[in-house]
């Protein structure tokens, strides 16, 4: 992440609960927000660091678009015929999917001829969630030519975020290489402890 990125993040995003300023920008956005359709398109991405860190760059062929999803866990129809109350099924059904996952397919269906790069988490708050997609579009000329986004050119790359192989999807799989505690943090808590031992 670059010197910009980080004072976004740790004076911009990180604060946005904190400063008044940045409150009543967040609070004026989310009023402006919930009247705007389930996905839009926009022009840029709200957290400019965060999609760069993810991949976007400002040109061609690359496209923001921010989703709107409800809270909560799944809704289902009230079964007509009889059954026990325990069976009814209509409470405590939660997704497989998480949320971030469910937002990106749903900016897939909306612009079937885009491919999914990731997303990231944009705002809350009592009633729905915000996320922003970034998006590319496989045959345009400016991202076949790129060399660090054309993989996405790949067949195998097809509607990859319904097959799971976009992060969130990885993630929801459990496919993430690492868990627990990163092995660069190990060693180091093990090279201390040596130390410690050793003194």
């Amino acid at each position: 992440m670059t010197v910009a990125g980080r004072y976004l993040e740790k004076l911009v995003w990180r604060r946005r609960k904190e400063d008044l300023d940045l409150v009543k920008l967040w609070r004026d956005r989310l009023i402006r927000w919930r009247r705007e359709p389930a996905v839009v398109r926009i022009e840029r991405p709200t957290r400019i660091d965060r999609a760069r860190t993810l991949g976007y760059r400002a040109k061609q062929g690359f496209i923001v678009v921010r989703v709107r999803l409800r809270k909560g866990g799944r809704r289902k129809g009230r079964p007509r015929s009889g059954r026990k109350p325990a069976g009814l099924g209509i409470t405590k059904l939660t997704p497989g999917k998480s949320i971030r996952w469910i937002a990106e397919e749903r900016a897939a269906r909306k612009f079937p001829n885009l491919e999914v790069l990731s997303s990231y988490y944009v705002a809350e708050d009592g009633r729905y969630y915000w996320y922003e997609v970034i998006m590319v579009d496989p045959h345009h000329p400016v991202i076949k030519s790129d060399p660090r986004i054309n993989w996405i050119l790949n067949p195998a790359n097809k509607r990859r975020v319904f097959r799971g192989l976009t992060s969130a999807g990885k993630k929801s799989r459990g496919l993430r290489s690492s868990r627990g505690i990163p092995a660069i943090v190990k060693r180091f808590k093990r090279k201390r402890r040596l130390a410690k031992m050793g003194a």
